[in-house]
């Protein structure tokens, strides 16, 4: 199977997992990205079970609009069920890093309200220890070179995303070079430096459950 036949596998397996999982009329939350893409795709077609939806970015939005899906403000709404998105690697524990596709703090806060969490993601992405993917962290713009020479003393090559503005009107340093042996402290460690938005490390608020597309089918953790 190829890398995209992966996704649409496993972006199915969460539309149905939805179905089966959240209530009818419910909102969903729906993350960033190219698997996050493929889910939008699978829940447009199951898309009159559910009230509408909560985006984590202005593209996801779109996405979600263009299949006639409503979009909701976060601020409108006390209950999201389940969030569906991807992960640029995650671990055995079912931390992750996100924030390839830069929107990392909206994702994080949608997250946050979700009662369970949806991880979608092909077997590449799936590692032992986390780091070889850069960790994206957002930052207000007059804070980059502080904020870069706090990274560099955790051990981090901090690379400014060139060309790139979040959808909050601010930066990202993709940082190179870590070993993450513990998401949680360095996550936490992260968040503490004055300018940073947040980081791509989701250990504090993990994945509750993993659906794995692999060459043998779906692999649910969690």
């Amino acid at each position: 199977m190829t890398q995209d036949e992966l996704k649409q596998a496993v972006a199915q397996a969460a539309a149905d997992y939805v179905a089966e999982n959240a209530p009818q009329g419910c909102i969903v939350g729906v993350g960033t990205g190219s698997t996050a893409n493929f889910f939008i795709d699978a829940l447009a077609r199951q898309k009159d079970r559910y009230r509408g939806a909560v985006a984590s970015s202005e593209a996801t939005r779109k996405r979600l609009e263009s299949h006639g899906i409503a979009v909701f403000d976060l601020n409108e709404v006390s209950d999201i069920p389940v969030y569906v998105d991807g992960a640029d690697e995650v671990d055995a524990g079912l931390n992750m890093i996100k924030g390839g596709g830069g929107a990392l703090t909206r994702e994080k806060i949608v997250a946050a309200v979700a009662r369970t969490f949806v991880c979608i993601a092909d077997g590449s992405k799936q590692v032992a220890v986390m780091g070889k993917f850069p960790l994206p962290v957002e930052v207000i713009p007059m804070a980059r070179a502080h904020v870069a020479r706090q990274l560099e003393k955790l051990g981090g090559r901090p690379q400014l995303r060139t060309g790139f503005i979040t959808d909050n009107g601010n930066e990202i340093l993709d940082v190179h070079g870590l070993q993450i042996a513990d998401p949680k402290a360095l996550e936490a460690e992260i968040n503490q430096i004055v300018g940073v938005v947040t980081n791509g490390l989701f250990a504090l608020r993990p994945a509750d459950v993993l659906l794995l597309g692999t060459a043998e089918g779906v692999r649910r953790s969690g």
